[in-house]
């Protein structure tokens, strides 16, 4: 690269979206390289986008990272650190760099910000060390920092393969591309009951889960149906059948938590109050399904037509909780330099 290349790519800025998961991937097979269990499928939301600036300090020794516009600390930084080094082995360059990524989505709630954080981290910091990844490529370095980012490279619906084999072999394999979806106008109804950190990590969570949870692999075994399922009911455009395959997986993910030794639960009495709310919607006639992450939030798919009903329903049911209605949102860009 020519030295007038290199201060073109010495700074960039790039804007991701959170996605939620309807086929989770909960457990990973290898850490190191973050090879998920088992396949995901997600839709990438039009809110709480992360905004990550990466620019290149050819005199800094150390990297600097804030979040949110404090120092970030602890696994987060080194999370962020330890993703940089990747960039610079791919580019064949040692710049240290300086990271701003400022998140509108809560930090550690459940509600998917290392999604959008990793894969606006992936977007810039490519562009910053003069990297140009293709769209595979791309979603393989933000499953890198974490798997979920890989989804939020595309917009609309995506789904990460698990990967097949080991080591190398997984890593080339394991990436995400856009789902093809027929005749959907979908909404996200998202009941934030606790946008506080969460006591037990993700992490933590899976590696407890996949090492000590009796229930494990059979919901692992099922998530391929499932998967399977969603893909053909997208494809017919079915949002009641969407709903429901995403449900009995999200549920079935918590069942396996809940059965692993020491258990973990996410699941607040607002949560059951809002799955309870749910079910009254269904048995009124509206088409409305839940999921939760790795957390107490609930987010209710239903048609875009009905996302103001069930957000009352939502209010009127955990009248503290905050609501928000997302839809399908864009994929992950690059902003010019007029901040577009």
């Amino acid at each position: 690269m020519t030295v007038e290349n290199q201060l073109k790519a010495a700074a960039a800025t790039a804007v991701a979206h959170p996605n939620i998961a309807l086929i989770k991937y909960w457990g990973k097979s290898d850490e190191r390289l973050m090879i998920p269990y088992v396949d995901s499928l997600s839709m990438t939301l039009d809110i709480l986008p992360t905004v990550t600036t990466v620019r290149l300090g050819p005199g800094e020794r150390t990297d600097q990272v804030t979040l949110d516009g404090a120092p970030a600390e602890g696994d987060f930084r080194q999370r962020v650190v330890t993703f940089l080094d990747l960039l610079r082995a791919m580019a064949g360059r040692d710049e240290r760099a300086v990271v701003d990524t400022r998140n509108v989505v809560p930090t550690g709630a459940g509600l998917a910000s290392s999604a959008s954080g990793f894969a606006a981290l992936a977007v810039a910091g490519a562009a910053a060390y003069g990297l140009d990844p293709d769209p595979t490529a791309l979603s393989r370095l933000a499953r890198r920092g974490s798997a979920s980012a890989s989804r939020s490279i595309f917009g609309g619906f995506a789904i990460c393969h698990a990967g097949q084999g080991g080591g190398e072999a997984a890593d080339r394999s394991a990436f995400a591309e856009p789902v093809p979806v027929t005749g959907l106008d979908p909404a996200l109804v998202i009941a934030l009951v606790n946008a506080g950190p969460k006591a037990v990590s993700s992490r933590e969570a899976m590696r407890r889960t996949v090492a000590t949870s009796p229930l494990y692999q059979s919901w692992a075994a099922s998530s391929k149906i499932d998967l399977a399922e969603m893909r053909g009911a997208l494809h017919r455009g079915d949002l009641a059948a969407v709903g429901e395959i995403a449900e009995r997986n999200a549920l079935g993910m918590h069942a396996t938590m809940l059965a692993a030794r020491p258990a973990v639960r996410y699941l607040s009495a607002d949560t059951v109050t809002v799955l309870d709310s749910v079910l009254r919607l269904r048995a009124d006639g509206v088409a409305a399904y839940a999921t939760m992450d790795a957390g107490p939030n609930v987010k209710v798919l239903c048609h875009r037509a009905d996302a103001g009903r069930v957000a009352d329903a939502v209010r009127a049911a955990v009248p503290d909780c905050s609501v928000l209605t997302a839809g399908p949102g864009p994929a992950a860009v690059l902003r010019t330099e007029a901040g577009r």
